[in-house]
């Protein structure tokens, strides 16, 4: 009776060890997923550098503004043909009548259609991989110290 109960014991510690230990490394994957979204999704909206007069009757302000994924359409519709916003951080193009940003959209990568590869991020409009890139690593912009290498996107990694 006192070895069952020693054995099932032990298969519990393990199993609530094992568990946390796998729960601690999905937090961090996820983490580090919501980072690369973060970055491509940082606003709400595009403020627009250089007001745009034909967005129909709406106040200067608003002119600025355009919502992330607006509808547009490339021949009547065309209000995000090249234009620039958030300060020249990203540059908008109508792509399957919607505006994204190609400095930034790992579907839309430099031009409408470039899908960036598994792994890789849209970089200012270059499919990067962040894996290992010490420029852009784990994320866009993100430079690892000098001397260290880039592993997993993660800086210094061993």
């Amino acid at each position: 009776m006192a070895n069952t109960i020693l054995n099932l014991t032990t298969i519990i510690i393990l199993l609530i060890s094992l568990a946390l230990h796998n729960s601690h490394f999905v937090v961090s994957s996820t983490d580090i997923d919501q980072d690369h979204d973060f970055n491509e999704e940082e606003e709400e909206e595009y403020v627009l550098d250089t007001p745009i007069p034909h967005l129909g009757p709406r106040s200067r302000f608003l002119a600025t503004i355009i919502k992330k994924g607006r509808q547009c359409d490339r021949e009547t519709n065309n209000i995000c043909n090249g234009v620039r916003a958030n300060k020249g951080r990203d540059l908008l193009f109508c792509c399957k009548k919607h505006c994204r940003n190609v400095l930034s959209d790992k579907n839309n990568c430099s031009v409408c259609g470039n899908k960036c590869k598994q792994g890789e991020r849209c970089c200012n409009g270059v499919c990067t991989n962040v894996l290992s890139n010490v420029r852009h690593c784990g994320k866009c912009n993100k430079q690892c110290s000098p001397g260290d290498s880039c592993g997993n996107g993660v800086c210094g990694y061993a």
